[in-house]
């Protein structure tokens, strides 16, 4: 029986659909998760979807993908750069990781084009807004149906 697999969002992300929309578009955390939920079902996987302001909780939610899930999706957010707690979580997963990104951090702040997540991720997404999700729902799909 396969496992779900977790999609985890940082800091702010909550804020979906009124934060910089010119940045992040219009769709709420709410409709974001709906959206997954449809691509994953079209995929035929399960998702966890959680968002969290916490470094701690998105640790504990990674320690519980370590056996829970199949794969992680992470959108780190602002922890992309500044978390080795968060990378250090991920180093001891054996599924697959995909980072994500709804903006395209290389062309925004300087202190934005370093990522430590990106030292665990099979995979880096980033500037395609909120498909960005889909796209990365697809391509775990297809790397499980690889192994």
């Amino acid at each position: 029986m396969s496992k779900p697999i977790f999609i985890l969002n940082g800091p702010n992300l909550n804020l979906l659909g009124t934060r910089e929309p010119e940045i992040y578009g219009s769709t709420s955390l709410a409709d974001l998760k709906a959206m997954c939920e449809a691509r994953a079902k079209k995929c035929g996987l399960e998702i966890f979807f959680e968002q969290s302001n916490s470094e701690a909780q998105i640790v504990d939610w990674i320690h519980d993908a370590i056996n829970g899930s199949d794969g992680i999706i992470i959108n780190p957010a602002a922890f992309t750069h500044t978390s080795v707690a968060i990378l250090d979580a991920l180093m001891n997963v054996k599924s697959p990781i995909i980072e994500l990104h709804i903006s395209n951090p290389h062309k925004r702040e300087e202190f934005r084009h370093h990522s430590y997540t990106t030292f665990a991720a099979q995979g880096l997404i980033a500037g395609l807004g909120v498909n960005g999700y889909v796209h990365a729902i697809d391509a775990m799909a297809d790397m499980l149906a690889a192994d």
